[in-house]
């Protein structure tokens, strides 16, 4: 059905039906509809001073960086190996200062588990736990039941890695604005 979340669904989505949850692209479904450029973008002169080039897109080890509807690079966790391994690559290659300093957190958005993980439905899983090099996913043992998920939102770092790996689609981008 709905999801009534959505509260930055545009109009032009809207009125293509991306309202309703088969009409998503895979990349919306995990990521929400707001882009996410790559790590230490300065978002405020971003369209600036980005020329559009591509040259961050092609070094991108991970080919998560992809050229967007609006011709600017954004990320999309989607394609390539799903996760950023934060190499840097996207900032060394640039010639214009569209990147803030490495030093600062690459992004301001997290990760949340939806209601539809498997462990809500007893079913032993911890692949996301398995793939977060952070540790901001770990499970927390129950007496008698199914270990469940516990996020450390602090240790998350933003890379994607536990959105592809997760069989139940149940991981999803949290938007700190």
């Amino acid at each position: 059905m709905t999801d009534s979340t959505d509260v930055s669904l545009s109009r032009r989505h809207f009125l293509h039906g991306h309202f309703l949850d088969a009409l998503k692209s895979e990349q919306v479904k995990q990521q929400g509809y707001q882009t996410i450029r790559a790590p230490w973008t300065k978002l405020a002169d971003f369209f600036t001073q980005c020329t559009a080039c591509s040259r961050c897109i092609d070094v991108c080890e991970m080919h998560i960086l992809v050229k967007g509807g609006d011709g600017y690079p954004q990320v999309d966790f989607t394609s390539g190996r799903g996760e950023c391994s934060f190499c840097k690559a996207c900032v060394n290659v640039c010639e214009v200062e569209v990147f803030r300093s490495t030093n600062e957190e690459p992004w301001q958005h997290r990760v949340e588990i939806q209601p539809q993980c498997l462990t809500q439905q007893r079913i032993e899983c911890r692949s996301c736990e398995d793939s977060c090099e952070q540790r901001a996913i770990r499970f927390k043992r129950q007496a008698g039941g199914i270990a469940t998920p516990q996020l450390v939102l602090e240790a998350c770092n933003g890379c994607g890695a536990c959105l592809s790996i997760c069989p139940n689609q149940a991981i999803k981008i949290l938007h700190n604005e």
